[in-house]
């Protein structure tokens, strides 16, 4: 029963998230935020169903936006919350068709890389380190307890990448030319620099 209200919190949410999306019918040029949680980027729409965003849409459903309207669709520590294949591959297809030729990606999600060539590597201390000082919760003790954390975050994430995995799955989705990005000061927040894997594509151009 709790599920069902829920899930009426958040379809009522969305459907006025809907109603204001109709202000932006022939806008070009768009820079989209998704999943934007508490960060909020100044001259970007940014769009989450909870929390206090520009618009309040479900991202499990298509965007209420134009085809070709968006420049630049970016998200941080978000991608990882939405259901592999199916809901990734639904989600980057809309992603596809809202950019403008030419129009970029931009992706960062937890660095899956890092904690599992450290734990092959005899368990060095510089991920596990990291994530018992500042990420992980204090019932994470050993350093399968720290995988696991990273990999299910209380079964929030629902799928790990790596750079290989990532690039692939943009590619799949239609985009070109995916690739590992640095960390943009200008773009990503100063929290995430370390630990982040951040991945570029394009729409065709």
């Amino acid at each position: 029963m709790q599920q069902v209200e829920r899930e009426i919190k958040l379809y009522e949410r969305h459907q006025q998230g809907l109603a204001k999306a109709r202000m932006l019918a022939g806008q070009r040029g768009l820079k989209i935020h998704l999943g934007c949680g508490p960060v909020r980027k100044e001259g970007w729409i940014n769009i989450d169903l909870f929390g206090e965003p520009d618009l309040m849409l479900d991202l499990r459903e298509q965007l209420p936006l134009e085809d070709g309207s968006c420049r630049i669709i970016y998200s941080e520590h978000f991608f990882e919350h939405v259901d592999y294949p199916a809901g990734a591959q639904r989600m980057l297809a809309d992603c596809l068709r809202l950019l403008e030729p030419g129009g970029v990606f931009s992706v960062g999600v937890p660095d899956t890389q890092w904690p599992l060539e450290e734990y092959a590597r005899t368990r060095q201390e510089g991920y596990f380190q990291q994530a018992k000082k500042v990420w992980h919760p204090a019932w994470c003790e050993t350093e399968l307890d720290h995988i696991n954390y990273h990999f299910r975050q209380d079964g929030r994430h629902l799928y790990a990448y790596d750079c290989h995995t990532l690039c692939r799955v943009l590619e799949k989705a239609g985009f070109v030319s995916a690739q590992r990005r640095p960390f943009d000061p200008e773009l990503d927040s100063a929290k995430r620099e370390l630990g982040t894997l951040y991945v570029e594509a394009r729409r065709a151009a």
